[in-house]
């Protein structure tokens, strides 16, 4: 009876010990002071961890990289396992907000893919983490620190809370074979559509390309410098695109179906164009036709080009949520995405411009990034980067898809 009870006990006491070791452990990492910790404490604490990934998951070849190349390598160098979870920036913005609503500390989301509007709003509701990026030595070491796409995102100042992801740009593409000829400018563009009545069209707004297009077509006829400080007022704005909404109602009974109705999304009118329904698409993945060549979808003769006075191109990034049960994991796991070795993984396996600055690589990086081959009839990334114009402010771009649904379709 006696050993019974001394076996009892031992087995009570080293349960009792493992219980605290576990907990010791977790109250060592959240005890972290994340804002005074050196990068080596960080580095320690976020390692044996797992840190959740969330954002779109509609992008298979992107999924595949993050589950791979990105996982492996933070498995290996900081055996952190990275969870990838697919979900649409709106539901993962309730979530957070719900989570804020209810006074949570500790949630399910570390890492969030975001950018525009979505960050505008995450940041003003609290729902980010930060700052944090200075705590990043390859913000240090790979990034250009006074480009204006790190210090903003539409216009809105990032203030360390969120790092960048990956670069894109408003490209238009079209089949040489088809029609030979490529709009440079607005008056082109509407030549081009009369010519092809019915055969050309863009996303409803406020689908993410359609959006960006329709304020290219603004860009060009109303200039982009007096929107950087506009305000989000509905007759401010909408005087001040209002050569645009005219070009964009006389442009109507040219489009698919006569303008009355667009087709929902980019996925749909990629579709159409891949079919042959329409001459034209655009994309905000500037070496998409590459890839599209590549896989089979565009014909060899699709070319990609851009308007003479430029495209909107803006960055994407990377957020921690306010409520990260894992923020020293998602710091880590942030700084390799930034490193040379997996910017340049993503620019060949996914053919996303990159965010590091070339004058920042070594040579035998620069090199690397030099060889990539960016495949079939795409613009090379300096004649991209030498037509990129900047994003308007967030908040504008609500009010115009309001002010385009109002006066444009079907008018």
């Amino acid at each position: 009876m006696k050993k019974l009870l001394a076996l009892m006990l031992a087995l009570v006491m080293s349960l009792s010990l493992a219980a605290c070791g576990a907990g010791d452990e977790e109250i060592a990492v959240d005890a972290l002071d994340l804002s005074t910790a050196s990068w080596e404490e960080i580095v320690e604490a976020a390692r044996g961890t797992t840190v959740t990934f969330y954002g779109w998951g509609g992008d298979e070849n992107r999924n595949n990289w993050l589950n791979t190349t990105v996982a492996d390598y933070v498995k290996e160098h900081y055996d952190i396992t990275l969870e990838v979870v697919g979900m649409n920036i709106d539901e993962i913005l309730a979530k957070l907000s719900g989570e804020k609503q209810m006074g949570a500390t500790s949630g399910s989301i570390d890492m969030i893919w975001i950018n525009g509007e979505n960050f505008y709003s995450a940041k003003e509701n609290g729902l980010l983490y930060g700052p944090f990026t200075e705590k990043l030595p390859n913000m240090e070491a790979y990034i250009d620190l006074d480009d204006p796409e790190t210090l903003n995102d539409f216009c809105m100042p990032i203030e360390g809370y969120e790092a960048p992801y990956a670069r894109a740009q408003m490209v238009m593409m079209s089949d040489s074979a088809v029609t030979p000829e490529a709009p440079a400018n607005a008056d082109e563009f509407m030549e081009y559509c009369k010519k092809y009545a019915g055969k050309v069209t863009y996303p409803a707004l406020p689908d993410f390309t359609g959006s960006a297009f329709v304020r290219n077509l603004i860009y060009e006829l109303c200039g982009w410098e007096q929107f950087q400080t506009m305000e989000a007022d509905y007759e401010t704005v909408k005087a001040a695109i209002a050569p645009a909404i005219e070009y964009l109602r006389a442009l109507n009974p040219y489009l698919w179906n006569e303008g009355k109705t667009f087709p929902d999304s980019s996925t749909t009118v990629d579709s159409m164009f891949a079919d042959g329904e329409l001459v034209m698409n655009m994309s905000y993945g500037p070496f998409s036709v590459a890839t599209g060549i590549a896989n089979g979808t565009y014909t060899d003769t699709t070319r990609t080009f851009v308007f003479d006075n430029g495209t909107i191109g803006n960055t994407n990034y990377m957020a921690i949520a306010f409520d990260s049960p894992n923020k020293a994991g998602a710091m880590v796991v942030i700084n390799a995405i930034l490193s040379g070795d997996i910017q340049l993984t993503q620019y060949e396996t996914l053919r996303e411009l990159p965010v590091v600055a070339t004058d920042k690589l070594s040579a035998e990086e620069k090199a690397a990034f030099d060889a990539v081959e960016i495949g079939e009839g795409v613009l090379t990334q300096a004649e991209l980067l030498a037509h990129r114009l900047p994003e308007m402010p967030a908040s504008l771009v609500p009010v115009i898809e309001e002010i385009w649904l109002n006066e444009v379709v079907g008018k």
